[in-house]
């Protein structure tokens, strides 16, 4: 059985403020006090677990929650720029208020069908998850019998969860993925299988909070 720990990182600014920014891949922003303290929880929860592998997007604030990890059994972190988050085009650092006032054209057909009509001069969510599925594949074969944790983003993890949970990619947007919560995924050498989704029994009330876009 190979096990796969999918994190999302810590809270940045922009996760904190309110209302909330979108932070795509442009916003390269580190992890604030409270995203630090939630890296080092989750590190904690994940190190009573068996871990061969900490792999994680090239973003600063994946890297950071990723050390937090790693730091435990003093293995080495690995990026993988294919997980790295959504390219959000021209809404990076603005509010979904801002966006529906500058572009409500395209804002009303990104929620119509975000497969088809992308962020703004961003990707798709089709987009997002041809390239995303393949890394998670290569890395069930590379660590067949292992176990793995990959820290990566809000919208990167949505969207393959919700292809592992066979929803459309469009609903995606109704999974939950807190800052530092830990999804828990196995695959058996046929497919990979959702065990816990959003765990977050190990953040304070007030690291949950934290939302993206």
């Amino acid at each position: 059985m190979t096990t796969l720990y999918l994190v999302r990182h810590g809270a940045t600014a922009a996760n904190e403020l309110r209302p909330y920014v979108l932070q795509g891949r442009r916003t390269d922003q580190p992890l604030t006090e409270n995203g630090e303290q939630q890296a080092a929880a989750v590190g904690r929860v994940l190190s009573s677990q068996t871990i061969d592998h900490v792999y994680c997007s090239p973003l600063l604030r994946a890297r950071q929650t990723a050390a937090a990890i790693a730091e435990h059994r003093r293995l080495p972190i690995q990026t993988i720029p294919a997980i790295t988050e959504c390219d959000v085009g021209e809404w990076e650092g603005l509010t979904w208020d801002e966006i529906e006032r500058r572009n409500p054209d395209e804002c009303r057909a990104f929620h119509a069908d975000p497969i088809v009509n992308g962020y703004f001069g961003g990707e798709t969510y089709q987009q997002i998850f041809d390239r995303v599925r393949p890394a998670f594949d290569e890395l069930y074969r590379r660590h067949a019998g292992e176990s793995f944790v990959v820290v990566a983003h809000n919208v990167v993890n949505r969207v393959y969860l919700a292809h592992l949970l066979g929803m459309e990619l469009r609903r995606c947007r109704d999974i939950v993925q807190n800052n530092c919560g830990v999804n828990v995924i196995t695959h058996d050498g046929n497919r990979p299988q959702v065990q816990t989704l959003n765990t977050a029994f190990h953040l304070s009330e007030t690291a949950v909070r934290a939302k993206a876009a």
